[in-house]
């Protein structure tokens, strides 16, 4: 066969001119080496340390080749994977022989190569044995992992074998150097000696070039001192370091690095066992802890060893209760990550952002914090951990999938960024060139080009951070680490003294509600077990923490087999939180969410919990009553809109300690009322073959300002006229029926919030006709109408029906409004009116002071002072011409009508009324009644009131002075410039 250059390129090959010519100079055909060569990381490195290995051994290719099998590609995924690897094998070719040669149990290969008894508890080595022997068999060990590791098709799969493999290496390599020690210096094994791993040996996850590291521990057999000991145990120690790591023929293996030790560099080097305890009773800090999370007797007295991990095991695993240890443990964090060189900051495989500290921290601190409780988490490696967290619940299936599927990756190209040197980096390379090895050698179809590999990796970086991101900083995680060991582990009677100390009245049902939740194997019941002990503690904070439980799992019931709910507490960074603030505080959301559980993922958003576009809930209405054509159905489904909108204004109310307007929730009543009303109409249609009347509606009242509450009736007056060829008579019995359905459509009773439509502010009150035409309206009001009905109109506002029909209507309601200024004769109408109020409206029995509608300085007087003023104003002031309590105050101090002062008086005094009166609504939980509107007496409802309002635990009293305060200044206010 000829080898052409062009076909060589096509093959992998970057210099396929010089490689066809080395090629050459090999045995065989080229159609054996080529289709070999092609599946190799580097094609070009490998056929030319072929070549020169065929220079330095002629005999062996030859023999290979004939030999057959898996040997030759065995031998180029070596050569075209590590240059350091072909030069080992070119300066002394028959170590090639040991690629396929099974090595064996590597502490019995490298016990046996010092002369050492591998089935010696304390094995000691030959005299004549030293270092170099060790290293020797070490890389004869290595050279069949590498090759093992270099020929597979996944890299990333074998990725956890390898590490072991490496592990298990470097625990043989300990053990040698201890034997080797041992014979210089304690030959009569005067002392029990054991090597710690640590870190990423510890955890049997290690890299090809990582440094070991390491913990000495001692202990003094009979006769011996513990100051002898432990010198001789620091001799033991320098020397077998001096085995691996010193000077010698054959080069270092690693570094084995004891800086983990007590006090780093300047601690002692070896120390006994309860040298070790005392310092960490005394003076260790938290990432000490979670450094001996991955712990590991890896050489010496097993034993001994054993000890020390038993001992170190409950300091582990009780660190994260320690005061800021999850604070501490993010700040390590962000420090290791400030602390990367700049210039290696975006190739930095190990501590840059989204790399393999990133998965790691995260792993760790979820198995710190939760496995206090659950032993399952004690586990020592990341892919094992990431397992155990998984299954048990801890982490969603998909993150941990996605987590692992990272780490495989990163870990993979931080092996073959190590191999092809034998040094010690976790850095991308700079070289275009070796980027594009490390590539190949990860997946040859998916890697095909430097930038499809750059690519991966920036992706599983970026998502290896959003993950980090969205685990290591969650709020339960630190919330869970605050709690005591019993009530994490949900012990029953740590638990139940635990749940009446921070106030539930009754733990006993308290605890049945936790064991119902958490009872069986389910993931379900899993998750439910690592979140209650954080939200029992939430829950508390609330002012009806039985309440709050008895909702939550009420909701759990309901909705825990949902696939997003539980994933949604556990996972989001506010969801949680903002669920366990509402559900103790207000019975009226809590009912809600049984209705509407799925509004619990609005929780995890801000902009969830924002009020939608007016426009787009009308034009949502319009299109469901397009889609059903029966009335009732089509109704309920324009009602389910606003129920929809309420709770949601619900919701953000109570995450932002209840604004004192609402206008979403006017909004929604707009929708329901277009809606209502489009039905109405259809139907009268239907029902006469034609259409009669056009209807509009006016909003009145808060309704009209914008100002509804949760409570709120809609007040509204109707209008119309006749259409088409339609007598008055019949337009006015068709506008007649489709007010009264309008009325029926929203006031029925089902599933979701009723609308009670109240059209008692039309002309004549009840005794009038529920609709008039324009015409109809300017004579009533120009003959008939009283002063409070011209102030009633100065909150009106178009809602619903044909755009002429409603602007004419508005230019009539103007021209009466805002027409003329007010007379003395009105005022005087207007003022006797509201004395009358004062002495006959007010509720028998109720205590004036503390009604908040009203009462004196409530939110009647602050509404009646300022429509008297815009009674007087806004007629040359159109400024003043707004529907809005609150608009027309800050018109009225912006123009210089009243004084600042005068203005935030009466405005503060307005808002905390309207925010009690949503106050009672959303913590009682009842849509009517005249409780509503009074400041409770009873603690147990003022503490649900105080906390929905966002007073602290222990201020409940505050609302009340903060109530008489601003009622009384608003009654001075309002005495002097309404009455004057």
């Amino acid at each position: 066969m000829e080898l052409c250059a062009k076909d060589l390129r096509g093959e992998g090959f970057l210099d396929p001119a010089r490689a066809a010519t080395r090629l050459e100079g090999l045995p065989g055909t080229p159609e054996i080496w080529v289709p070999l060569l092609r599946k190799v990381a580097d094609p070009d490195l490998a056929v030319l340390q072929a070549l020169r290995l065929h220079e330095a051994a002629p005999d062996l290719l030859e023999r290979v080749i004939t030999e057959g099998g898996d040997r030759l590609a065995r031998l180029l995924a070596l050569l075209g994977g590590s240059a350091w690897w072909g030069d080992y094998l070119i300066a002394e070719p028959s170590r090639a022989e040991r690629l396929w040669v099974e090595p064996g149990q590597a502490r019995q290969a490298l016990l046996r190569a010092v002369d050492a008894d591998p089935a010696s508890l304390s094995p000691i080595a030959g005299p004549t044995r030293n270092g170099d022997d060790l290293r020797r068999a070490y890389r004869e060990v290595l050279l069949d992992l590498v090759a093992d590791d270099l020929a597979r098709g996944n890299p990333s799969a074998y990725m956890p074998e390898v590490g072991s493999r490496l592990a298990e290496l470097a625990d043989a390599a300990l053990e040698a150097a201890l034997a080797l020690a041992r014979r210089d210096i304690d030959p009569e094994l005067r002392v029990d000696f054991a090597i710690i791993a640590m870190g990423k040996c510890g955890a049997q996850e290690l890299n090809y070039m990582s440094d070991v590291d390491v913990l000495y521990v001692v202990g003094a057999k009979d006769g011996v001192e513990e100051r002898e000991a432990v010198e001789i145990g620091t001799r033991l120690a320098a020397m077998a370091a001096q085995a691996c790591s010193g000077s010698g023929a054959e080069q270092p293996l690693w570094t084995i690095d004891a800086n983990l030790r007590p006090e780093g560099r300047n601690g002692a080097l070896v120390r006994t066992l309860e040298s070790y305890e005392s310092y960490w009773n005394k003076w260790a800090q938290s990432w000490e802890f979670q450094a001996l999370l991955k712990a590991r007797c890896a050489a010496g007295d097993l034993e001994l060893g054993n000890k020390f991990h038993a001992v170190a095991a409950q300091y582990v695993w009780t660190a994260a209760g320690r005061p800021g240890f999850v604070e501490n443990a993010r700040a390590m964090r962000r420090r290791v990550e400030e602390n990367i060189p700049r210039r290696e900051v975006d190739r930095d495989l190990k501590l840059g952002r989204g790399g393999l500290r990133d998965v790691e921290f995260t792993v760790q601190l979820l198995q710190l914090v939760h496995g206090r409780s659950d032993e399952s988490l004690r586990v020592r490696s990341t892919i094992d951990a990431l397992e155990a967290l998984r299954a048990g619940g801890y982490i969603a299936r998909k993150d941990a999938d996605e987590l692992e599927e990272c780490y495989r990756f990163l870990r993979s190209v931080e092996h073959r960024a190590q191999i092809a040197k034998m040094h010690r980096t976790h850095l991308i390379p700079a070289s275009t060139h070796e980027v594009r090895v490390i590539g190949r050698s990860l997946d040859l179809d998916a890697f095909f080009d430097t930038e499809a590999f750059i690519s991966q990796l920036e992706r599983v970086r970026t998502r290896v951070r959003e993950l980090h991101e969205e685990v290591f900083y969650r709020p339960i995680i630190q919330a869970t680490a605050g709690l005591s060991p019993d009530v994490a582990a949900l012990d029953e009677e740590g638990a139940r003294a635990r749940l009446e100390a921070i106030g539930y009245i009754d733990p006993n049902g308290a605890f049945s509600h936790i064991s119902a939740l958490t009872r069986g194997t389910s993931r379900r019941a899993m998750i439910q077990r690592h979140l209650l002990p954080v939200f029992i503690s939430w829950l508390a904070d609330g002012a009806d923490p039985d309440l709050g439980l008895l909702s939550f799992r009420a909701l759990s019931e309901q909705i825990g087999d949902s696939h997003w709910y539980l994933a949604l507490l556990r996972d989001s960074g506010v969801a949680a939180s903002r669920l366990c603030q509402m559900l103790p505080n207000s019975k009226w959301v809590a009912e809600a969410l049984s209705n509407r559980p799925e509004a619990i993922a609005w929780l995890d958003s801000d902009r969830e919990l924002e009020a939608p576009d007016p426009q787009a809930l009308k034009g949502e209405a319009a299109s469901l009553i397009d889609r059903h054509a029966n009335p009732e159905d089509a109704a309920s489904r324009v009602r389910a809109v606003r129920s929809r909108e309420l709770l949601r204004a619900a919701m953000s109310d109570l995450h932002s300690a209840i604004s004192p307007r609402r206008p979403a929730i006017s909004d929604a009543t707009d929708a329901a009322l277009l809606g209502a009303l489009a039905i109405a109409s259809r139907e009268d249609e239907e029902r006469h073959g034609r259409v009669r009347a056009e209807v509009g509606l006016i909003a009145m009242g808060r309704y009209g300002g914008r100002e509804s509450s949760y409570a709120s009736d809609a007040d509204v007056i109707a209008c119309h006229r006749s259409a088409g060829e339609a007598s008055e008579a019949e337009a006015a019995e068709s506008a007649t029926a489709i007010v009264n359905r309008v009325k029926a459509l929203l006031g029925s009773v089902t599933t979701q919030m009723s609308i009670s439509v109240d059209f008692g502010l039309r002309p004549e009150g009840r005794s009038g006709p529920m609709t008039r035409t324009p015409h109809s309206y300017a004579d009533y009001y120009g003959k008939w109408a009283s002063t409070w009905e011209r102030q009633a109109l100065l909150r009106a506002r178009p809602i619903a029906g044909p755009e002429p029909l409603l602007e004419e209507m508005m230019v009539l309601i103007d021209s009466i409004r805002y027409g003329s200024p007010v007379t003395k004769e009105e005022l005087k109408e207007i003022r006797l009116l509201k004395a009358r109020m004062e002495s006959e409206r007010l509720p028998r029995g109720a205590e004036p002071e503390r009604h908040v509608k009203l009462g004196r300085g409530g939110l009647s007087d602050v509404e009646w002072v300022v429509q008297l003023l815009q009674l007087r104003y806004g007629p040359e002031c159109p400024v003043m011409r707004t529907t809005s309590t609150l608009d027309a105050l800050r018109a009225l101090r912006e123009s210089g009508r009243i004084s600042f002062e005068d203005a935030s008086t009466l405005e503060d005094a307005w808002s905390l009324a309207s925010r009690i009166r949503a106050g009672n609504v959303l913590t009682s939980g009842r849509m009517s009644g005249v409780k509503l509107d009074i400041l409770p007496r009873d603690l147990r409802d003022l503490k649900s009131l105080a906390r929905a309002l966002g007073y602290r635990a222990g201020h409940e009293g505050d609302v009340e002075e903060d109530w008489m305060r601003c009622a009384r200044r608003a009654r001075k206010v309002m005495d002097r410039l309404f009455w004057e």
